[in-house]
């Protein structure tokens, strides 16, 4: 693996580059992108790809990748001219994407700004919350995280974000009407650590999950467009997000294994089963299913 970094209007760009174990296999690159993130997340992904050349990247302020344009807020059209970017420095597309939660949305809003930098997008579960039918429920549950968060710190805003997450159904109100959830239940830390700038619980992804597909520039695009969601996500929130895109997009969401984190091993402590997760992305990108 070699890494790169790409300096851009506001940004240094850290990527990695996996080539092939046996040489060039004739195929473009994989390209996996998340958010928040950074490509610490797909290396079990990426190491079962071992005859493709993979590139993984930090978006800019996450992981390596710094950014000078003095806003900490993480817009999808940015990212995208982003990764439009560092497509570029690999010498330009089409490549080939998986892209995962918010690089999902990044890689939508790709294919909308730049067509020709990707030939086919496997978009895994992007959270764009207002889609939904539930939608303004959905963002006042989203603003409750970010309440718990800034009132009581890490531990209180990530137990609300797990139990929105892990929420089955649309938010009704017996969701709002639960008592806060105690971070000792899921292991988490009950003192607060001060901090108030994590991209999950503050407001800083927002922009994501408030992002609006331009769907008649995403369907005249050259790009296949493979809407992705878990099979044990189909009741809660990224499960439901996912129809509504694809619904949006005139198509039905293709079922892969496990959860919103299927992909991962057990480094993150919510291991999915990466090397069915992997095997059904070969598929899906090889178009055999």
């Amino acid at each position: 693996m070699k890494t790169h970094t790409l300096t851009t209007a506001g940004a240094d760009l850290v990527y990695d580059v996996r080539e092939p174990q046996a040489g060039a296999d004739g195929r473009p690159p994989l390209f996996m992108i998340g958010a928040p993130m950074d490509a610490t997340g797909f290396a079990a992904l990426a190491a079962r790809f071992p005859e493709r050349t993979v590139v993984t990247y930090d978006p800019r302020g996450l992981g390596r990748s710094t950014r000078g344009d003095g806003r900490t807020d993480h817009i999808p059209e940015t990212q995208a001219d982003d990764v439009h970017a560092v497509i570029g420095a690999l010498g330009g597309g089409p490549v080939e994407m998986f892209a995962s939660s918010g690089g999902a949305v990044t890689a939508l809003a790709l294919v909308a700004r730049h067509p020709g930098d990707v030939s086919v997008l496997v978009a895994h579960e992007p959270p764009l919350i207002t889609l939904t039918p539930d939608g303004p429920a959905a963002v006042r549950a989203r603003a409750a995280v970010r309440e718990a968060y800034e009132q009581r710190g890490w531990g209180a805003g990530m137990a609300a974000f797990v139990a929105m997450t892990s929420w089955e159904g649309e938010f009704t109100d017996a969701y709002f009407a639960q008592p806060a959830p105690d971070p000792a239940a899921f292991g988490m830390p009950t003192e607060d650590d001060g901090s108030r700038d994590d991209p999950l619980l503050s407001d800083r992804s927002w922009a994501i999950s408030d992002h609006r597909p331009d769907v008649d520039a995403i369907t005249g695009a050259p790009t296949r467009v493979v809407i992705a969601v878990g099979e044990e996500s189909r009741a809660v929130q990224t499960g439901r997000t996912s129809d509504a895109v694809a619904e949006l997009l005139g198509q039905r969401a293709t079922v892969f294994p496990s959860h919103h984190g299927g992909f991962l091993d057990g480094e993150f402590g919510y291991p999915g089963k990466p090397d069915e997760f992997a095997h059904r992305l070969r598929e899906v990108l090889d178009g055999t299913s």
